[in-house]
Parts: C-alpha cells; sequence; structure tokens
C-alpha cells in the first residue's frame, strides 16, 4: 500500500508505504532531482539492505534513517513501513531547532544509523503509523498540517531513541554532541567547495584545535577526516551510479586538478578511479 500527500501550493510531497515492493531509492546522481528523505521500520525479520553498493543487516524491529542522495535497495520491502518527504513538504535543517535531528540521524558520521526498538517503543511508532494512515484518508483543508505534525512527532520519537542509544550523548552531554551535528550539517552544505577544517571551524567560531580536540573526547574521527570520508564517498557515488570520468568527478567536487584529485582518492580508496571504474 501507498499512500501519497501533494501540496499543489508548495509542492511538498509526503508519502507513507506500507508492505509496498517498489521501495527502493535511486539517488540523485542518476538523474532524480527531487530531494526525497526517507525513514524506514523494519517490523518484520532480519534482512538485506544494500546503501550505496554496500551490504548491511537491517535488524528487527529497527529503525533507519535515509537521505536523499542515498542508493537503497531492500532484501524484503513488504516487511517494512516506510515515510518519505522531500524539502518542500519539512525542512528538516529549518526545522532543526524543533527536532534536532540534522546532523545526527540524517547526515550524521554514523552510516547506516540503525535504532533498535524495545516492545514498548514498537507500540509508540505503531500509534504514530496508525495516525498517519488516518490522516492520510481525511482530505480537508488541514490535512497537509497534520500530516506534517505527524511527521515532525515521528521525527522527535526516533531522536530521543537513537540519542538514548548513544554512548557519546549519555557521557559527553547534548552540549558538546551539538558541536558535532553542526559540524556534519555544515559538511553536508559544503564539502564539494570546502575541503578545509579552517572553514568549518571559522563557520561555527571554533578553533581547529578546539573541534579536533572535542571530537577526540567523543572518540569520533577527526574533522579532517570526516571531511575525507564524505569527499570520497561522493566520488564513488559518482563512480557507481553516473559515467562521469575523473576529470568531471574532480570538478564537481571542487578540486583544482584532476591529478590532485587521483591521489586523494587514492589514499581514501586504495586504489586508482580509473581502476575502481573497470570493477564497478
Amino acid at each position: 500500500m501507498k499512500c501519497q500527500f501533494t501540496d499543489r501550493a508548495t509542492r511538498g510531497k509526503f508519502i507513507m508505504s506500507i508492505s509496498e515492493p517498489s521501495l527502493r531509492g535511486e539517488g540523485l546522481l542518476t538523474g532524480n532531482k527531487e530531494m526525497i528523505n526517507t525513514i524506514v521500520f523494519n517490523s518484520g525479520s532480519e534482512q538485506k539492505v544494500i546503501i550505496d553498493r554496500i551490504p548491511y543487516t537491517l535488524p528487527p524491529d529497527t529503525i533507519l534513517p535515509l537521505v536523499a542522495n542515498q542508493n537503497f535497495s531492500f532484501e524484503e520491502p513488504e516487511q517494512l513501513i516506510a515515510w518519505q518527504f522531500n524539502r518542500e513538504f519539512y525542512c528538516i535543517a529549518d526545522h532543526d531547532a524543533e527536532v534536532g535531528c540534522v546532523g545526527f540521524i540524517f547526515y550524521g558520521i554514523e552510516h547506516p544509523l540503525f535504532i533498535r526498538l524495545s516492545a514498548k517503543e514498537k507500540e509508540g511508532i505503531g500509534q504514530i503509523s496508525n495516525q498517519c494512515v488516518e490522516d492520510m484518508h481525511i482530505e480537508d483543508k488541514i490535512q497537509g498540517e497534520m500530516l506534517r505534525t505527524t511527521l515532525k512527532r515521528l521525527i522527535i520519537y526516533i531522536t530521543r531513541l537513537a540519542k538514548q542509544q548513544t554512548e557519546s550523548y549519555r557521557r559527553q552531554g547534548t552540549e558538546r554532541m551539538d558541536i558535532i551535528r553542526q559540524f556534519n550539517l555544515l559538511l553536508e552544505m559544503h564539502f564539494r567547495t570546502h575541503h578545509e577544517v579552517q572553514f568549518y571551524a571559522q563557520t561555527m567560531n571554533k578553533s581547529p584545535k578546539t573541534l579536533a580536540n572535542l571530537f577526540g573526547l567523543c572518540k569520533y574521527p577527526s574533522p579532517s577526516e570526516l571531511i575525507r570520508q564524505r569527499i570520497i564517498l561522493e566520488a564513488k557515488r559518482y563512480l557507481y551510479f553516473t559515467d562521469k570520468s575523473a576529470k568531471e568527478v574532480a570538478e564537481n567536487l571542487g578540486f583544482t586538478s584532476t591529478a590532485h584529485f587521483s591521489k586523494f582518492f587514492k589514499s581514501g580508496a586504495g586504489m586508482n578511479f580509473s581502476e575502481c571504474k573497470i570493477m564497478a
């Protein structure tokens, strides 16, 4: 079953899928320009999910947030419930003060983020799911706002659960972790054009050393390593899902020369871009 709400005035789109065989994500590099974020709940047994060509095990009773630029498919989509929305329907960045999810469950440094649910927490998700189905079938002037409210409740609920399951949040507290969240969001916005820690530190009114010390204290990779990982990830997406040459990818990712990009890619991926292209 697939239900969809579309706001013709704003082009906002919200989709709820239950046991829908067609559930998958093509990513943005395949020509799809629509920014659709996805939250998946596996209500069935353990299954395989492939994200950007890498297989993972999706445990039962687990929530998995996915973002628009990820290419994904599921072994058994019929066992899943999914909520999907575009920026026009609900912008997670603009509403981050309300939901506190950007840079954590979305655009965070843990990919993928599996959020396990207890029996009681499953009931909470079930209640939100039932409310969403009900709102999908009531077509009136406030339907869009009702669905946005339900979606916001879902995001807040799973963000709380994820923070409870993350050791760094329990140990370091929200204030320090919010600095890391802010860095993650800035990185997602600027990784194509800014490759140096100095830019992000200055934007956050911090010194590069302060950021490095904080990340180390929270047992996360350094800011420079996160920048490197993000660029390599996007380069691999171009490699797997487009026909772009190393020169074109280098230009799209802000490198001044193909040679510089090739050296950077090999240091992160362990082989040349052209070698990976052949293997792909």
